[in-house]
């Protein structure tokens, strides 16, 4: 299993995905648009992201990339399954993925932590899939009279451990 990190800004969140990927045995993480890497462009140690990681960043594969498309492309070429975890009209509870055979190749595609995944890029996932949500601040985002939206969703390293885990135990 492969994950794909789509624009993710925080550091922080990036270094705890490494973590999990680590924990989880994914293969490899690829880096994709300003997503950061654990070494920036001067070849410097990012120390948020390491601060968090523990170590992960020098475990776990990793590879950056300026097309996420083209390396959907690339990794459906390859024979693999792309899994995109966003909210959306045609997503899936991620629970409710039918069994598949564990020896399939998988790359889980993860994106922005405020804008999450473009529609163009969604409609390259083999399926979408979504976390339900079910706490008072969604109801309220929901709410009719209000004019703004509250918390739907999980932060996206939470979220990727939920999803990594389900792949690997909850199938």
């Amino acid at each position: 299993m492969v994950a794909i990190l789509h624009n993710i800004r925080s550091l922080h969140n990036v270094g705890s995905i490494f973590r999990t990927a680590d924990a989880a045995g994914i293969e490899k993480l690829y880096l994709c648009g300003i997503t950061p890497a654990p070494v920036n462009r001067f070849g410097k140690i990012e120390p948020k992201l390491a601060k968090v990681a523990l170590g992960a960043e020098k475990t776990v594969a990793w590879e950056r990339c300026v097309s996420t498309t083209r390396l959907i492309a690339k990794l459906k070429k390859a024979g693999y399954k792309i899994f995109a975890v966003e909210q959306a009209r045609n997503s899936i509870p991620y629970f409710k993925l039918k069994t598949i055979n564990q020896k399939l190749k998988t790359a889980l595609l993860f994106g922005n932590e405020v804008h999450g995944l473009s529609p163009s890029i969604l409609k390259k996932a083999n399926k979408i899939l979504e976390i339900p949500m079910k706490g008072a601040m969604v109801r309220q985002a929901h709410h009719p009279r209000r004019t703004s939206r509250g918390k739907e969703s999980l932060n996206v390293a939470v979220a990727a451990g939920i999803v990594i885990f389900h792949f690997l135990y909850g199938r």
